[in-house]
């Protein structure tokens, strides 16, 4: 098989083989250990006979006897087991025997990998099914050594394969795996100014991806500074919640180094509720986090320590349950190095927190959190199509908390979203792909920051806000019309008097009998007052109080209140109502917003945008930030799409009478062929 598609393809030609036995949800649990299994086997070929010898010549009680197998295996990891790929294949009868002794005989780390792909109970179906030598047979025709298939087109096999999983499934909408010249843009963005530290000899780095997926991102930024600097030390970190990809990522990382170290570093489980790094920090972090997915599996952990306040990693506040991206963001940021040294991120996320949740709710909050602290460095549009199980807009989110002199307080977004060329295949729903050359060219305009059409730099202030309630007075005629009067039968509270809450029937409709005569009493003391238009409450209240006394007829308060709405209808031309105090009273219909730039003065914007057009409104400075006592309520939204819109002015009417009238010619003409 000479290219990546090609042995994609023979992987996933396995699912013509258990389509019959197995659901299409259920391919995975076949063809991805399968995968792995048929990697390992390869890498530790040439060194096997070695480690049997070893262990006929000592036996397996020996203390140390993992180093010394680790050692002539030449990984972290060995298998003294008997049996390969080969030697399985060659007792059909006990195959399903073997297999599970093979397993047995991988040393503790690897055959932990193996079993979270739950490969036990898939050799039983398989052999019950008559398939397992069938599959066996299958993957021992591709050659899955590294030398054959390097570990970045190994990851490229893997996401492929789970995007195919996922389509065959029609679930997990919210899962994706990463393009990888997204992560190179991620990685070149992220160490963009950090060259020469990278360079220096003895350099250490340590980079963690807190939702590692099969560890694209990880191998990839490794492999970056491997290339800067050869001699420096890289250590990797992840954590990843679906076992399957946890073992491919482990499984393969296993596969990179002779001591296992970063994969030991790789942990499983949710990185919300059950932080399995707690204590370290990093120097690059970087991430992909699923897009719209609900966290409310972590619910009870992640709000105990979003309690915890700045002590916790959540104490910016809690998004909307239906998107966790924000809680990843806040859980990385938590990681960042706390020295002199400083760290990076690179999180690639949906268009949703940029701009979801209004001033005040937990998305603004952070956002908020994040541009005060002067964490946020730029932000990059990418264009759309660009991932596999996704053709939704996208953007790269740089944070630092090392920024240079020049960007202290200043946030750049570039516009990458037109840097594409189509691929020649699509890929599930990726038909762009990003070339090398415009990354180069995106990284330097995030390495320059010039202002252009595709790139500009902000104040971080820029992108708040005062959220300013707007009133204007209530304005009421009252009138005792029929039509206003029989109103007061939807009125609750003039209900409530013709209903009884004792349980006694006798006594209920006693009460109730005696309710409606109330009601009844109350109308005809309105219909009293004839059919006067009053344009002032104040004068109303005054006749209603008058013939109520008159007819002796007592109301409660909030039976006056429904007499009050019933009998109303806004009217521009009449008083404004008025509290004691002699304060207008505000409209609720009429309430308004507005946005008022955090850099501007609310006075002065009232008063050039509001008052010359409403010169009866007001500003409500009850409603005030609790933060700062300021009026309003501070927001932060970063609207990409207001920044670099470009106007597009009409065509020309004459154009597009042109275009009309040779339309019509063509109609006409197909017309006149049909007739002849």
């Amino acid at each position: 098989m000479r290219n990546f598609s090609e042995k994609v393809n023979f992987i996933w030609s396995i699912a013509d083989l258990i389509r019959d036995s197995f659901k299409r949800a259920k391919y995975q649990d076949v063809i991805l250990p399968f995968t792995v299994l048929r990697r390992i086997d390869s890498v530790l070929k040439p060194t096997k006979p070695d480690v049997l010898a070893t262990l006929a010549e000592i036996g397996d009680q020996v203390e140390d006897i993992d180093d010394l197998l680790f050692s002539k295996s030449g990984f972290a990891f060995y298998n003294k087991s008997l049996y390969d790929f080969d030697l399985l294949l060659g007792d059909a009868p006990q195959l399903a025997d073997n297999l599970r002794n093979y397993i047995a005989g991988f040393s503790d780390d690897m055959r932990e990998v193996i079993e979270r792909f739950d490969f036990d109970n898939t050799i039983k179906k398989l052999d019950e099914a008559n398939l397992l030598f069938m599959v066996m047979e299958r993957f021992k025709n591709i050659d899955l050594h590294p030398n054959t298939v390097s570990n970045a087109e190994m990851g490229l096999i893997f996401e492929e394969l789970i995007r195919k999983f996922n389509e065959a499934s029609n679930e997990n909408p919210g899962e994706h795996f990463t393009p990888r010249e997204v992560i190179r843009l991620m990685v070149e963005l992220l160490m963009a100014h950090d060259a020469a530290e990278l360079m220096r000899p003895g350099k250490a780095v340590h980079i963690y991806d807190p939702c590692c997926g099969t560890g694209g991102m990880l191998t990839i930024a490794k492999n970056r500074i491997d290339e800067m600097n050869s001699a420096a030390t890289v250590r990797l970190y992840g954590q990843e919640v679906n076992p399957e990809t946890f073992a491919v990522a482990k499984s393969d990382l296993y596969m990179l180094s002779s001591d296992g170290k970063d994969a030991e570093n790789i942990a499983f489980g949710s990185t919300l509720s059950d932080d399995r790094h707690r204590s370290r920090q990093f120097d690059y972090i970087l991430a992909n986090p699923p897009y719209g997915k609900e966290w409310k599996n972590d619910r009870a952990a992640v709000e105990a320590e979003a309690e915890r306040g700045d002590a916790g990693r959540f104490g910016a506040g809690t998004p909307r349950i239906s998107d966790g991206q924000m809680l990843f963001l806040q859980h990385m940021i938590s990681k960042m190095r706390t020295d002199e040294e400083g760290s990076r991120i690179a999180i690639v996320m949906n268009g949703s927190p940029l701009f979801t949740g209004d001033a005040g709710s937990g998305e603004s909050e952070i956002r908020r959190w994040i541009l005060e602290k002067d964490w946020l460095d730029a932000i990059i549009a990418l264009p759309e199509q660009l991932f596999y199980n996704t053709g939704i807009s996208t953007y790269i989110w740089i944070l630092s908390n090392k920024k240079t002199a020049d960007k202290r307080g200043r946030v750049q977004l570039i516009d990458a979203s037109s840097v594409w060329t189509p691929l020649r295949k699509n890929l599930g729903d990726k038909r762009r792909e990003i070339p090398a050359a415009q990354i180069t060219e995106i990284v330097q305009l995030y390495r320059d920051r010039p202002e252009s059409d595709f790139s500009k730099v902000f104040a971080a202030s820029d992108f708040g806000y005062r959220k300013v309630t707007i009133e204007r007075p209530l304005q009421l005629n009252f009138q005792t019309s029929p039509e206003r009067i029989a109103r007061l039968d939807d009125e609750r509270a003039f209900q409530n008097l013709a209903k009884s809450k004792k349980r006694d029937p006798q006594i209920q409709a006693q009460e109730e009998a005696a309710g409606r005569g109330e009601q009844a009493r109350i109308k005809t003391v309105l219909a009293d007052m004839q059919e006067k238009l009053f344009n002032d409450r104040d004068d109303f209240l005054q006749s209603l109080n008058a013939v109520c006394k008159a007819h002796s007829c007592k109301l409660s308060a909030a039976v006056r209140k429904a007499i009050l709405s019933a009998l109303s209808e806004r009217d521009e031309s009449a008083g404004v109502c008025r509290d004691r105090k002699g304060q207008p009273e505000a409209d609720s219909q009429l309430r308004d917003f507005e946005y008022v730039p955090l850099n501007e003065s609310v006075e002065g914007y009232f008063a050039r945008e509001v008052a010359p057009h409403l010169p009866d409104a007001w500003i409500n400075e009850k409603v005030s930030d609790e933060k700062d006592e300021g009026i309003g309520k501070v927001g932060y939204e970063i609207n990409f799409n207001r920044y670099f819109y470009q106007y597009q002015p009409p065509r020309p009417l004459d154009e597009i009478n042109a275009d009309i009238r040779q339309a019509e010619q063509a109609i006409i003409a197909m017309l006149k062929e049909v007739i002849q």
